[in-house]
């Protein structure tokens, strides 16, 4: 019994304890460390055999010929055979004494070059003859030679002999030397011999016309480029073969000078070759709006500042505004009026800049007595008329295009051509338009009427003076009021001094 009594207290002891230990507190079990994960080596893919590099040759050089001759273009394939020209040259050189020669002996070596006989002089001074007054066969044909293997054509040779030294352009007073010689040996300017005076006029005169259509850049210096494309080389060249210098009326005529020098000189009152505004307004009558002549002197279309700070404008600059007023169809006319009436100077006319010029022919008009067009109905039909690209804005090739320019500007400055152009026929007007024959232009047509009017002014003069009139006429019936008779007295060239 007490065995049995013994091990069941043993158990109950046992149990005990197993309870007592689980009522105990006891600190939680550790969280087991995750894992590491295992690092599975990628399957490596094999890398692809190399390219090979391919190098490819460059491409072969394309050969561009040559496209721009500034000094013309020489002779393709057998070079020119220049020792002939030049033995040439040296057989006229021997004419004259010591193989020496003057500027008038030099038209004989400008005709053995293949020149025009007018090339004499800026020969002469291209080979030193100013320093020495003549020029040996030696100097001659290394000037010339040095010209033939640098200058392919007329335009860079003439221009080589006639421009400054390192210059590959002309400027004005680089023409005088060939003027000069001009004046004193051809045969249709002889008289001028006796007039000394005149000679600078008559070269001022002609310098103007030949930079008037020479010159469309505008710059004061002749280019090559625009040597090539004018028809100054080919008048020169006519010279020679024209003993009346006055039928060939481009550049050169002395009846255009004569044209020119008496109007200048009829608004010139004090003779001192320059005109104010007052003067020039009185032009044809005050033909011209005063917006229109302000506009001439603020510098629009001249150069330096000289007219705008002195309120003068010269002979030469005359010249330009004779020109282009009475020959608006001509290009340079043209840009020429775009300027003036340009006054913001943005390159395109506006409808306020018309309505600015125009408003002074209404007045004028007004004080006339004629009822003016309104400017709406008036804008209406010179827009028809030009047609610009852009309605709203007229530019200098819309007025060009339209061929009507004339027309356009007598509108808003010229108030006497305005209503001649009103009362015109419309046919003949777009009959003039539309031939295209080699008619004279509007400057040779109205040089010639002028200098009919001033040579009979001036016959006219010498017999009122001399009494030499037909005894056919009754005296009493040709009295010339005092104010024209003054007037034909300055129109006489003899009495013409600055």
């Amino acid at each position: 019994m007490k065995i049995q009594e013994t091990s069941l207290l043993k158990s109950y002891h046992q149990q005990q304890q197993v309870s007592k230990s689980e009522k105990r507190p006891s600190t939680p079990p550790a969280t087991p460390a995750p894992e590491a994960p295992t690092v599975v080596p990628a399957t490596r893919t094999p890398s692809p055999p190399p390219v090979p590099v391919i190098v490819t040759p460059p491409p072969p050089a394309i050969n561009i010929p040559r496209f721009y001759f500034p000094r013309g273009l020489p002779v393709i394939g057998t070079s020119p055979n220049h020792d002939a020209t030049i033995a040439t040259i040296e057989a006229a050189f021997t004419e004259f004494e010591d193989e020496k020669a003057d500027i008038y002996e030099m038209g004989k070596i400008a005709k053995a070059c293949g020149c025009p006989l007018y090339w004499k002089a800026p020969m002469f001074y291209s080979a030193g003859g100013e320093r020495t007054g003549f020029v040996s066969v030696h100097s001659f044909i290394a000037t010339w030679r040095k010209l033939l293997h640098s200058c392919h054509d007329d335009a860079s040779r003439f221009i080589s002999l006639l421009a400054k030294p390192g210059c590959n352009f002309l400027e004005q007073e680089d023409f005088i030397p060939l003027l000069q010689d001009i004046v004193d040996t051809h045969p249709g300017l002889t008289f001028l011999k006796d007039a000394p005076e005149f000679h600078s006029r008559y070269i001022t005169t002609v310098i103007q016309r030949i930079y008037y259509i020479v010159n469309r850049s505008w710059t004061g210096r002749i280019t090559m480029t625009e040597l090539r494309r004018s028809n100054f080389l080919q008048t020169l060249a006519l010279l020679e073969e024209e003993d009346d210098i006055n039928q060939i009326t481009d550049y050169f005529s002395y009846e255009h000078f004569y044209v020119i020098y008496c109007k200048f000189w009829e608004l010139d009152t004090d003779h001192d070759l320059y005109i104010d505004l007052k003067d020039l307004t009185r032009y044809n009558d005050h033909a011209s709006s005063n917006r229109i002549i302000e506009r001439l002197f603020s510098g629009a279309v001249t150069r330096g500042n000289a007219v705008q700070r002195e309120g003068r404008m010269s002979y030469a600059e005359f010249v330009w505004f004779l020109i282009s007023e009475e020959d608006k169809k001509n290009p340079t006319s043209i840009e020429y009026w775009f300027r003036c009436m340009d006054v913001d100077g943005d390159g395109v006319l506006s409808m306020f800049e018309l309505e600015y010029f125009y408003e002074e022919q209404c007045e004028r008009m007004e004080r006339m007595g004629i009822e003016p067009l309104p400017f709406q109905d008036l804008l209406c039909q010179m827009l028809d008329l030009v047609k610009p690209e852009n309605l709203g804005r007229i530019t200098l090739c819309d007025l060009k295009r339209c061929r009507m320019a004339h027309i356009f500007f007598d509108t808003f400055f010229n108030l006497e051509k305005y209503l001649d152009h009103e009362q015109r026929d419309p046919f003949a007007v777009q009959k003039d338009i539309d031939s295209d024959g080699p008619e004279p232009s509007d400057w040779d047509k109205y040089a010639s009427e002028e200098y009919e009017i001033l040579v009979a002014e001036e016959t006219a003069n010498e017999q009122l003076h001399d009494g030499s009139f037909d005894d056919d006429y009754d005296s009493e019936e040709l009295q010339v009021p005092g104010d024209i008779g003054n007037k034909m007295e300055k129109l006489v060239i003899t009495d013409l001094t600055a």
